[in-house]
Order: structure tokens, then sequence, then C-alpha cells
């Protein structure tokens, strides 16, 4: 969809802008994420897939482990540049030669809060150590960013004098640091552009005020051709800039392309998986809600033209579109949705089922697609035969290794199976792919746990979308067993992307 540009337009399409990605070190600084070796390869190869043009592997500094993974990541072979950040001490440098990393991240005091308080030195002898570490890192051919950390709270004089002495010493570029995601667009651009004059500059924005991705863009208009980011904005406090926004937002609104945009949702989901951190629903670019529709003016728009509420095509970051059900949701909504899952249904049909999933809706429960299956079958009267339902389920986790058995009756037919995982809902969904083998081949493409009530009689509410061969169907269901509540999700959603296979179910060992 065509942007209508500003004649003030302060990013040209033409300019060369890259990104490095530090989710490695400085998202996992963001409390509770710890990435294993496995975790960080898996991580940066979805990366180079997107195009990244650096990967911050890591801090060889922390450790025997982290520098196992930053190697890990070296012997990748990949077309990025892969860095390990350098605290301003030479014993971190010879640490992250040892990792066979390409560059470097060094980092030094600007503001005197951190010259003075917390390294304990002067700004004299700040800029001597800083010219020295740049020699000995480029003696050792690794190329040298030099980041003056506090950047946005150092007096820009003595910020001008300390990076003008790295790039003097030899360093390939320096970075504008925002650390505590202190300040905004003006001062960024300000700095910014004092730095861009005396060579090539980058931009490290944190998200503290909410200012992450303007003072990126400030910073890029001002001369920096290098944003840090991290995937899902990760980091530290609220986080750095997200990688995905910054990279949406150049493309989208200034034309300057620097990534693969339709590996974006990929790359999220990996980083969510990875590190525990589900993404918030009306995230933006890959937020479940970015590109879903439930009121019913979007829905009936939408319809009517897909770009009506939308910036761009979801298809652009690698999404679809999706439409919600729930008290907002109208006629159109209703309908467009039971033409998706083969429900034929009249006019009036149509309206009395709209009116039931309003009032479900009403009663703040989120309508799923079983739900609304489920009303359909009641105001048409087509009673529907179940493919698959579950009798009986066992689990047990008491021992070394979390078990389940299962009971479905499957067309008619009784199977039994049993399965081990890594807990007993992990147990539970084995038996169930055991028991209908072939059959199972669907994706599970999310496992949500709702809501927990409180007390001793604590119900939890699990809801799982599933698909196959291009369809898909979302089921919740409410127990006070998590592990019952997420297998009858599991079989009632597999139950209704099957009743639409016109051949009859395979025995399970075929």
């Amino acid at each position: 969809m065509p942007v209508h540009h500003s004649t003030e337009q302060t990013i040209p399409s033409d300019r060369t802008v890259r990104l490095l990605d530090t989710t490695l070190r400085d998202g996992e600084q963001a409390p509770g994420v710890s990435l294993s070796p496995d975790e960080k390869v898996e991580i940066a190869r979805a990366l180079e897939r997107a195009g990244v043009a650096v990967i911050e592997a890591g801090s060889a500094c922390t450790g025997a482990g982290e520098r196992q993974a930053i190697s890990r990541v070296t012997d990748l072979d990949l077309d990025a540049r892969v860095t390990s950040f350098c605290r301003g001490m030479r014993t971190d440098v010879d640490l992250a030669l040892d990792c066979d990393v390409d560059g470097i991240h060094l980092v030094v005091p600007s503001s005197d809060r951190h010259v003075e308080d917390k390294v304990g030195t002067s700004r004299k002898d700040n800029l001597a150590k800083t010219a020295e570490l740049v020699e000995y890192a480029g003696d050792h051919d690794l190329w040298v960013e030099v980041i003056g950390e506090d950047g946005s709270r150092a007096d820009l004089d003595y910020l001008e004098d300390l990076m003008g002495t790295a790039l003097d010493a030899g360093a390939d570029r320096t970075c504008f640091a925002d650390t505590v995601g202190h300040t905004g667009p003006e001062r960024t651009a300000e700095a910014v552009s004092r730095l861009a004059d005396l060579g090539p500059v980058s931009a490290h924005t944190h998200d503290d005020l909410g200012l992450g991705v303007a003072n990126a863009l400030s910073a890029v208009s001002a001369g920096a051709d290098l944003v840090h980011c991290t995937v899902n904005g990760l980091g530290e406090r609220a986080g750095n800039v997200a990688l995905e926004e910054v990279a949406i937002a150049l493309a989208h609104v200034y034309d300057v392309e620097t990534l693969e945009l339709e590996e974006l949702y990929d790359l999220a989901q990996i980083v969510s998986r990875a590190t525990g951190v589900q993404l918030p629903p009306n995230k933006a670019v890959i937020g479940e809600n970015a590109f879903t529709h439930e009121s019913g003016i979007h829905t009936d728009g939408t319809l009517k033209d897909d770009k009506m509420y939308e910036p761009y095509a979801p298809e652009t970051v690698g999404r679809e579109r999706r439409l919600a059900l729930g008290k907002h949701t109208g006629r159109a909504g209703v309908a467009a949705t039971l033409e998706e899952h083969g429900v034929d249904a009249s006019g009036d049909e149509v309206a009395a089922i709209a009116n039931r999933v309003t009032e479900l809706g009403d009663r703040g429960r989120r309508v799923t697609d079983a739900d609304l299956l489920a009303i359909a079958e009641d105001v048409t009267g087509d009673d529907r035969e179940r493919v698959v339902e579950l009798l009986d389920l066992t689990a047990t986790s008491g021992g070394a290794v979390p078990t389940a058995s299962i009971r479905l009756d499957v067309d008619g037919e009784e199977r039994v199976a049993s399965g081990t995982g890594s807990g007993p809902v992990d147990a539970a969904v084995s038996a169930v792919r055991e028991a209908l083998g072939s059959a199972a081949d669907a994706e599970l493409e999310s496992y949500h746990v709702d809501a927990v009530t409180g007390g001793t009689d604590a119900v939890v509410t699990v809801e799982v979308t599933m698909a196959r061969n291009d369809r898909s169907v979302t089921v919740a269901r409410s127990e006070a067993d998590i592990t019952r509540a997420s297998v009858e999700a599991m079989v009632d959603a597999l139950d209704r992307l099957l009743a639409t296979d016109a051949q009859p179910l395979a025995p399970a060992d075929d």
C-alpha cells in the first residue's frame, strides 16, 4: 500500500541502513531469560534468514558456557558479522578472540556518572584507556565498534572527544547509547549528528519511556546507519527497541529496506519459545491482535477491502489475517467464519448465530471456533457425528518419566495408547498422537493457559489452536485438571479438523 510521504521526509529512501541484533546478549539480560547454546544457534540461524547484518552473540567475559555458545554461533559461518560485547578491559578482548568472533563492541563510560562513580577514573584517563584498547583490538584484526555507555546523559563535548579518540585509534565506528532509555528524539538527533560528522555511527536505544523506535528513527535521520535492536523488544527493564518495529517502520514509512520482512513473525515465535517470554497480544507487528479483527464495522470493512483497516498486508511480515469472534462480531464476520469452516447457513440463521455469539461475548467469554460451530449446529439443526472422542485419560508425573495412557473412540473403533514426555501434558499429547497415527498430523499452532481461578478448587482454562490441510480451529476447555483440559481441547480441535476429511481414518499403526 503506497505511503504518502511528507515533502520534509527526514530519511530518504536511498539511505543504506543495517540492523544489529543483540537478542543473544542484551536480550538475554532480561530478567528470567537464559539461552542454551542450542537455542542461540537456532536464533542466530533465524536472524541470518531475516538478513540481519550484525549478530552480537553474547558477552565472552560472562563465563565458559557463554564462550561455548558464542563459538557455536561463529562456527555457523554466517554471512552476518558475529560479535561479542566487551567491557573496557584487555582480558575481555582476549576472551572474545578465543571465541573467533569477527568483531567486538567495546563499551566505555561516557557520562561523568559512569566515568567517575562507576569506573572510578577521570575523563583524561578514560580517553587514554579507550585508545589503548581500540589499538589492541585492531592489532588482532577485530572489527571494532566503540559504545559510549550512558551517552544520552553525557556531556556532548566530552562524548564527541571520546568517540573521536576511538576513531583516531582505529575504531570502525562509534555508537550513541541511550543506555537507560532516558532521552527523547531531539537530544538523540543532536548527539548523533555530532558523532556522524566524525565517522560511521550506530544507535542503541532502550524503551523505558516508550520512545525506543522514535529515538532509533531520529538517530537514522541524524546520520546513524546501524541500529541496535532485539527481537520482540527483549532487554533489561522495559527492553531494547524492537527489531521488527524498526524494520517495518523504515520500510513502510520511509521505503528503506533493512531485512527480509516476511521472516519477522517466524523469528519472533522462535525467540518467544526459546526465552519463555510470551508475545503481548497487542504488540506491534508480531502480536496476536496485530491483524485480528473482531469489531463488526472493522470486519465488514476488511471483508470488502482488506486494506480498509490495516496499514500493510499481514503477509508482508509473514502473518495471516484473522477474524475473531466476540461480543463485537457482526453478521459479516460470522458468515465469513462459517464459510471458512464449510458451514452453510441462511441469512436468518446467520443473524441468529451472530446474536448467540454476542450473548456469549457479553458474558465475558472468548468465543472460539468450536463455540461458533456448536452454536451453528444448534441453530441450523444439523447434527454432527464425532470422529474422535475422548473416553478415558490417566496421567502420572510422580516418577522419573511422566507417562500417560489414553482411550479414544475413533470412527466407532476404540483405540488405546500410551506416551511419555517432559510433563504430564506432553505425555498425554504424545499418547493422543500415538493413538491417532497419521490422523494426528496436525500442527499445534498455539497453546495458552488463559485463566486460573483461585482457591483449592481452582479451574484452569486451556486454549489450543491446531491447523491441518490449510484449516485451523481454536478450542478452549476448562477443567480442574490442566492435563485433562489440554487433552480435551486438543481432541476436540482434531475432531473438528478431521470431520471434513472425506476418507476414513487409517489404523494408528499405518
